[in-house]
């Protein structure tokens, strides 16, 4: 069975970076809860049971190193700080208060994404079991099935189909694409067209369209519905 949704606890004072990087894990299908503070945190962690922890080290009133070493750490949270000072004692603290990374600020939201990603892994909290529709893809083993019955799929369909249901419901554009599947932008886009056409073809032959075509925007995997606007 597939696992719920990681659980992300976002700290942040600041409302544009609290915005932007709640949108973004939202986006990949994470459910997050931000707070400005650490008031009442140990209500929530209580509460929404977070899979990981970003905690701002410089908060109004309790700061995100003590705020780790006293409602994170001794529940097992992994944390990643995120702050604007970048020395090596500023580090060696932050490790010290129970940090599994540190991402100094300002960041792309990419790199906090992927260092998430990575304390998540290694904590054994990354759901390797995700299902859309009647489709299952398992990553850790490298299987998808559909209706049940297993998908033959070459590696790069695969890795394709993965990062299609991993940002599920979300348009992702060719170049998007080649960069996450091929590790390359320079390819030819044309490549894309190509390998999501045999994807389509090896899915459809168990169920209905789950991958649809955005004109002029890129491809999006979601659940059937009675009717869309896109070309399917």
């Amino acid at each position: 069975m597939p696992t719920a949704a990681v659980r992300v606890l976002l700290v942040e004072d600041d409302p544009l970076i609290a915005e932007s990087v709640t949108e973004a894990l939202t986006d990949t299908g994470m459910v997050v809860r931000a707070r400005p503070d650490g008031r009442g945190l140990d209500e929530v962690v209580e509460q929404f049971r977070p899979d990981i922890a970003v905690l701002d080290v410089m908060l109004p009133g309790e700061d995100g190193m003590s705020l780790a070493r006293r409602v994170c750490v001794p529940r097992d949270v992994p944390v990643v700080f995120v702050t604007a000072r970048d020395d090596i004692d500023d580090r060696l603290s932050g490790f010290a208060a129970g940090a599994d990374d540190y991402v100094v600020k300002p960041f792309a939201v990419e790199e906090l994404l992927v260092r998430l990603r990575a304390v998540l892994r290694r904590s054994g909290r990354t759901p390797q079991v995700v299902e859309v529709d009647d489709l299952v893809v398992d990553e850790s083993a490298s299987v998808a099935l559909r209706g049940g019955s297993p998908l033959d799929l070459t590696a790069t369909e695969f890795r394709l189909l993965a990062q299609l249901v991993r940002y599920r419901g979300r348009t992702l554009s060719k170049l998007q694409l080649l960069t996450q599947v091929w590790g390359y932008e320079h390819y030819d886009q044309n490549l894309v067209e190509v390998h999501v056409s045999a994807l389509r073809r090896k899915l459809e032959e168990h169920g209905p369209r789950l991958v649809h075509t955005v004109r002029g925007l890129g491809y999006v995997l979601r659940a059937p519905t009675a009717s869309t606007d896109e070309d399917g």
